[in-house]
């Protein structure tokens, strides 16, 4: 990936406050606003020419890639800011490092360290040479299949500052790049803390002992002596540490070649004193008691006794266990029972004793370290004094700790990686450099083990810290000329790799900081002026003082190789997932690698987690875990093109493909949702209550589509598409809603909305249910193309076996905040759906919202139905179901169809009629109107033209009547500038709209039940002869209209007598008529069957079964 990196040239500029961000996206290395600005003034590509300003040409593109200059990553930008000291900058010269000064020299120093000098002689002599072995070639066979896959994601394109961090969050995408990243750096950190730890023994135990702040009075306190000198001195020297690397990493630098001189020179001083050993072995003798190993710190004369004058007197160490000097003093029993042996602790490697330290002794804690193969007189019941002067274990051993311990000694592979800014080739140098690298190590590592275990004795390589050789570093006792050699060699190479550390661990934080994914640590990202990151530099110290205040080597070592561990699992993860998903921009130049051995060292990875320490790999990967989950939900949304997002496609692909086999089976079936919504003007979504219903009945799981319609053409429409979808994007977002939005544009609503139903979804993933809210102005005039719409909406979801879900009065839905103490759900069954209205409630309960409601269902008898069988099959059938309902048969008996169901009829004919007149010119209209109303006059006339009076009010026509009318007077009125109301009360979620054209009904519900309260009275022969004085104009009416009115009138009685409180109602959504020239009386007719109810919910199910009772 080429980008531009000079991020640390800005002086106080933005980049150098780390606010600016690599723009990795641009095909230029280095693109810049002059370069942008530059006009086309050709000829030769005239054709061309109004692509130039967002297309480069192809030299300007070539002249970049040639011309590309990086500033060396890590601190040489701040070196020379500092060096500049504000004056102008000098240009920066090209990369001028090869594959031996810039990788493979400093892969040596990181890999060679502390473990080399003070550890691996006691790894050896506890586990032996062949499993000493097998940890080497374990712990390298790690490192070099890391190196493999490292090399081919470094030479896939440039790698930019924070190295294996870059790698894998440019591989694995943010949320894995941060975890790792992370993770990465508490790993140098903690780095840091082992190096400093290592130096401050190497002081402490065999520089200058006489330093030591605390003294344990007996052996048993010099231990916890030792850690809090350890703690003290740490604290200090990271103090110290920390202040050269703020003041100035020139320092640093400049003796990063002395330090690396030392580790060579001390490695050389090893081998030599191989060869001189088995020549002329040095003399450092080794005193035994029995087969104990005793410790020279208080005596010098390996013998009980000596003579003093004349007189034979006890040695030192005949004081150190008995009472006194002299013969008749009270001794131990061993003492008295063994006797005192002096063996050569360096035989050489001519002497044969590889044999002796071929297998493994793992000791105890507090065990006294004993040679193998010597016979002493022991004891029946031993008692051991740990103040007497024999050679301890300090602790338990056994392999999977000492692989622990000793896997950071293979650490520091991704030095190359780190610096490919400064390489003249990185794509050549990385790779070569890092495998030579490691492959010295490895070599240097191995002959190692044979070496010590050939020239060493036992005792000694299982005495870690030299005791019974007066002290010395064991690994020292070998060296030639001195063991000095390896002594100061070794402290300033601890020291120069602690330094190291705390100079790289705070630029990796603050590379992850600038990156923006995890929002908590951008401070980080911040420093001085020349781009120092001061506050990363602090919060390393911080974290690297725990380290210190654990004080002991070896339990900081295995938490250190965790954290490598993980982030080497993760790069051999983004080979092998980029080799496998063979995405076009994978091309490394690097073509030695394969995913068989990149997971192959992932798998070796995480055995080698588990193997060092099982709780500390699963506290790392919790750490790893929470910072991943935190990354997902809280950090950056980056698009990086990483593998994830490719693997991610390919499952989808494979899921998409099996998907396809066929229609999900019944006990899978879920509502998978395409919910329609309406934006205002500003790409505002009007009911958001949708989306709060959406994410209650769907609670994450399944397929969401919220789609939208604009009306106009694509080029003219299509940045107010991007607006409303980003607008859906933000409502689903905040209504936690999981899924996808899509935004049409289409010449109609109507076509948009059909496009949506029929393309919405992908293969199988697609959706089968419609969630849309009730056309509530439908009956104005600007909106009567609305509920044609609505009606051809239910007509395609019928057509194409979609269920269907209506929401009347949404307005008044509960949010996601909401909660329902208590109520009930009732669900209204008049006919089988497939079992939609029995899966809703059952969804919609499993929401916080809508948990405490109880479910309810009501059914409704026939006259000819057995209503008690029918509640005990109800019954029976829901506890098959699972489902807990109450449950209730509603008998309707047959019944005379009432006065208002025919007025309502009337009405709706009426305005039917009127509604067809809307796009007919005024006098057409006007004329028209006057037809429909002689006509009805007429047939009034006709039938009786005495007794009914009914009258149509038009502009032109003035008719009045001043004598008071009877209630059973129908007054139909057609006025342009009246004010229209609805014969029904306005439902909470309606809006008194003001509109011309309306049709007027004075005959009201309530005038409806009086005149059947009045039928109960004696009926006299005048009000007999008023009833059926009404009959004349509703002859005429359509009677399967009336019919369907008598159905809605009587069911909408019923639900709202039993579910007037209830907290929603679902019902069956009844089919729209065969016939379109009656699609304006189906809206009245669900107008009717639903008034007077707050939440409605109309569901029309898809034509198969969607639950079962089967298991």
């Amino acid at each position: 990936m080429l980008n531009s990196l000079a991020e640390g040239e800005d002086g106080e500029g933005g980049a150098a406050q780390g606010d600016g961000n690599p723009k990795e996206s641009s095909p230029f290395i280095n693109s810049t606003d002059l370069e942008k600005g530059k006009e086309y003034d050709g000829k030769n590509m005239a054709l061309f020419e109004e692509e130039m300003d967002t297309s480069p040409m192809v030299s300007s593109l070539l002249s970049g890639l040639v011309n590309y200059t990086n500033l060396p990553q890590g601190s040489r930008e701040h070196e020379e800011a500092e060096n500049n000291d504000g004056a102008k900058k000098k240009p920066v010269q090209a990369p001028r490092m090869g594959t031996f000064m810039g990788v493979y020299l400093p892969c040596l120093q990181n890999i060679f360290g502390v473990i080399l000098f003070l550890r691996l002689t006691w790894v050896v002599g506890i586990a032996g040479i062949m499993e000493s072995f097998c940890m080497v070639i374990l712990c390298c066979s790690c490192t070099m299949l890391t190196a493999i896959s490292m090399s081919a994601i470094a030479t896939n394109g440039v790698v930019p500052a924070g190295g294996s961090y870059y790698m894998i969050s440019r591989s694995l995408g943010p949320e894995f790049g941060g975890a790792v990243g992370l993770c990465f750096y508490l790993g140098t950190t903690f780095a840091g803390a082992m190096y400093i730890l290592g130096t401050i023994e190497i002081l402490l135990a065999y520089i200058f002992p006489a330093m030591a702040i605390f003294k344990g009075e007996d052996a048993s306190e010099e231990a916890a002596a030792m850690l809090n000198n350890m703690r003290v001195y740490g604290t200090c020297v990271l103090t110290c540490m920390a202040t050269v690397v703020f003041v100035g990493v020139k320092y640093v630098n400049k003796f990063a070649l002395v330090f690396l001189g030392c580790v060579i020179l001390s490695i050389l001083a090893i081998y030599a004193g191989v060869i001189k050993s088995a020549i002329d072995p040095p003399s450092f003798p080794v005193c035994l008691l029995g087969n104990r190993t005793l410790s020279r710190h208080g005596f010098d004369i390996c013998a009980k006794l000596v003579l003093e004058g004349n007189e034979t007197v006890g040695s030192k160490l005949w004081e150190l266990f008995c009472t006194s000097k002299f013969l008749n003093a009270t001794c131990d029993e061993y003492f008295l029972r063994n006797n005192v042996t002096e063996i050569q602790g360096i035989p050489g490697a001519a002497s044969g004793l590889i044999k002796e330290n071929l297998w493994s002794t793992y000791l105890t804690k507090g065990v006294i370290v004993e040679k193998q193969g010597v016979t002493s007189v022991s004891l029946v019941d031993p008692v051991i004094d740990m103040d007497q002067p024999y050679v301890f274990s300090d602790m338990t051993s056994y392999f999977t700790l000492l692989v622990g311990i000793y896997f950071p000694s293979v650490t520091g592979i991704m030095a190359g990686s780190n610096r490919s800014g400064d390489l003249r080739d990185a794509q050549k140098s990385i790779p070569t450099g890092t495998i030579l690298a490691i492959a010295t190590t490895s070599a240097v590592y191995i002959s190692s083990v044979i070496l010590f275990g050939a020239c060493i004795e036992g005792v000694v390589l299982r005495d870690k810290f030299g005791e019974a050789v007066n002290g010395n570093l064991v690994v020292g006792t070998l060296a030639w000329p001195s063991p000095w050699v390896i002594v100061i060699g070794s402290f300033f190479s601890t020291c120069g790799a602690g330094l190291q550390s705390l100079t790289g661990a705070p630029r990796l934080l603050q590379a992850i900081s600038r990156d923006g994914i995890v929002p908590f640590l951008r401070v980080f990202g911040h420093g001085k002026a020349n781009g120092e990151p001061t506050w990363a530099l602090l919060l390393t110290a911080c974290i690297c003082e725990i380290g210190i205040l654990i004080a002991s080597l070896d339990e900081v070592a295995p938490i250190l190789s965790m954290f490598f561990l993980m982030c080497y699992m993760f790069v051999n993860l983004a080979c092998a997932v980029q080799t496998l998903l063979r995405t076009p921009n994978w091309r490394p130049r690097f073509r030695y690698y394969h995913w068989t051995l990149s997971f192959l060292g992932m798998s070796l990875c995480l055995a080698l987690m588990f193997i060092c320490s099982w709780y500390y790999a699963l506290v790392a990967m919790l750490i790893a875990g929470l910072i991943y989950k935190y990354i997902e939900y809280r950090g950056a949304e980056k698009e990086w093109g990483d593998g994830i997002r490719g693997l991610s496609l390919s499952a989808a692909r494979y899921a998409l493909l099996r998907l396809e086999e066929g229609p999900p089976h019944t006990k899978n079936w879920r509502p998978q949702l395409l919910v329609l919504v309406r934006v205002d003007q500003e790409q505002n979504v009007v009911h958001p209550q949708l989306l709060s219903l959406t994410s209650q009945l769907k609670a994450g799981k399944g397929l969401t589509i919220v789609g939208s319609v604009l009306e106009g053409t694509f080029l003219e429409n299509h940045l107010q598409a991007q607006r409303a979808e980003e607008s859906l994007r933000r409502l689903m977002e905040a209504e936690k809603v999981k899924g996808f939005c899509q935004v049409v544009i289409s010449s109609n609503l109507r076509d948009g909305m059909s496009h949506l139903i029929q393309s919405s979804g992908l293969g199988g993933l697609q959706h089968n249910t419609v969630l849309v809210g009730w056309p509530r102005n439908w009956r104005q005039k600007e909106d009567h193309q609305t509920w044609r719409n609505f009606i051809e909406l239910v007509r395609e979801t019928t057509a194409g076996h979609l269920a269907l879900l209506v929401t009347k009065n949404v307005a008044m839905f509960p949010g996601n905040q909401e909660r329902f103490s208590e109520g009930h759900i009732d669900v209204w069954w008049i006919v089988h759906d497939g079992g939609m209205l029995m899966l809703l409630p059952f969804l919609l309960r499993h929401h916080k919202v809508w948990r405490k409601c109880k479910m309810r269902i009501f059914t409704v008898a026939q006259m000819d139905d057995n209503s008690i069988q029918m509640k005990k099959d109800l019954t029976t059938f829901l506890y098959h179901l699972r489902i807990t309902a109450e449950v209730e048969v509603v008998e309707m008996h047959e019944s005379d169809i009432s006065a208002y169901t025919y007025e309502k009829t009337l009405v709706m004919e009426q305005r039917s009629q009127i509604l067809k007149q809307m796009h007919l010119t005024k006098t057409e209209r006007e004329r028209e109107i006057q037809s429909i109303t002689d006509e009805s006059r007429g047939s009034i006339r006709r039938k009786n033209p005495a007794n009914t009076r009914l009258r149509l009010s038009v502009p032109e026509e003035q008719v009045g009547d001043s004598e008071e009318k009877p209630e059973e007077e129908v007054q139909l009125i057609h006025d342009k500038n009246a004010t229209a109301f609805s014969s029904r009360p306005q439902s909470p979620g309606d809006e008194v709209e003001t509109a011309p054209e309306k049709v007027h009904l004075t005959w009201t519900k309530e005038k409806s039940v009086a005149e059947k309260n009045k039928s109960k009275s004696p009926v006299s022969p005048e009000s007999i002869k008023d009833f059926f004085n009404m009959k004349p104009e509703w002859e005429n009416l359509n009677q399967s209209n009336v019919r369907r009115m008598h159905t809605a009138v009587k069911l909408n009685e019923v639900i709202v007598k039993k579910s007037q409180n209830a907290k929603l109602v679902l019902l069956n959504m009844p089919g729209p008529p065969r016939n379109r020239k009656g699609d304006e009386n189906y809206m009245e007719f669900l107008e009717v069957l639903t008034e007077h109810l707050d939440r409605v919910m109309l569901v029309r199910g898809g034509g198969r079964e969607v639950i079962t009772i089967y298991s």
